[in-house]
């Protein structure tokens, strides 16, 4: 049943004629005639008694004519839930992320994402190693570096600063290296990643790039402990921009060797390959996209 339809055969009872219900819809009279023939056809029945002068309900006209405010309503009603139900969203999103940088800023954005989207559900897998993407059925990952696993799609968010630093009772304590040849001299402080100890830093002296080796005396494989233990006083790291954003801020951590900076590293979102994403999972990727724009030009 057509609810155009049935609104067209509602005004023509009201005014009385398919002539006054034409002239208030913009229509012919043969197009009304039309549209009313069209109903009654899928209906299989005569809804008015036609004459020259008049009209009048026929049986099944008059059923329809008293059930159609209703009709009408609930179908309004149900219109309105299911454009309810596309505008917000609902259901459970998976990520994971480095820890750094999951505790700070996508936990931010999760907070804001939800005072919008109170219906979504976040689970929060942070880890700064290899993760099994398709295995733990991740619904995007947050990842600095290339991606390992080929067959992912990624979208690259671009390069971010990392960034020599300590904190004021650190270098109160030891004071600060003024060229990257006097790291020999300072605690630094190591990431694992898997195999990979990430204990060769990146400079650039003059024209020219360096590379020197870093040592000290506390590694771990998590980038929020480094963090913690830098902002504690325990000795020198390189953190991305993105995770110490707020500490260097707040004055808790203080850049170093700015003048001989060559750190970047690329991020990069990633998705399972070869599946289209649920719309909840999509609206967010684009938040955090967004998001992180923001930050990389503030």
């Amino acid at each position: 049943m057509n609810l155009d339809q049935v609104r067209l055969f509602q005004r023509i009872v009201e005014l009385g004629s398919l002539a006054a219900a034409a002239r208030e819809a913009a229509m012919s009279p043969s197009t009304v005639s039309e549209r009313l023939a069209s109903l009654e056809a899928s209906l299989g029945v005569a809804l008015l008694n036609r004459t020259t002068r008049s009209i009048s309900l026929t049986d099944a006209g008059r059923t329809l004519w008293e059930g159609a405010d209703s009709l009408l309503e609930d179908a309004s009603m149900l219109e309105s839930r299911i454009r309810r139900g596309v505008r917000s969203l609902s259901g459970p999103i998976r990520i994971s992320a480095p820890s750094d940088i999951g505790r700070g800023f996508v936990s931010a954005q999760i907070d804001r994402f939800q005072q919008t989207y109170p219906e979504v559900r976040f689970e929060v897998h942070l880890s700064d190693g290899y993760i099994d993407f398709v295995g733990q059925g991740f619904d995007l990952a947050l990842r600095y570096g290339a991606a390992t696993d080929s067959s992912l799609r990624a979208m690259p968010l671009g390069e971010w600063s990392r960034i020599i630093c300590a904190s004021p009772n650190y270098l109160s304590r030891h004071g600060a290296p003024e060229t990257p040849d006097d790291l020999s001299e300072h605690d630094c402080l190591l990431m694992r990643f898997g195999d990979f100890l990430d204990n060769q830093w990146r400079f650039r002296v003059g024209s020219k790039r360096r590379t020197i080796v870093v040592s000290g005396v506390r590694i771990a494989n998590d980038g929020g402990l480094v963090r913690k233990w830098c902002v504690e006083g325990a000795g020198i790291a390189l953190k991305s921009e993105l995770d110490i954003a707020t500490d260097l801020e707040a004055g808790r951590l203080a850049p170093l060797l700015t003048a001989f900076s060559a750190n970047t590293r690329s991020l990069q979102m990633l998705f399972p390959p070869h599946r289209r994403q649920p719309k909840r999972v999509r609206a967010f990727a684009d938040y955090l996209t967004e998001a992180l724009g923001k930050a990389a030009r503030s």
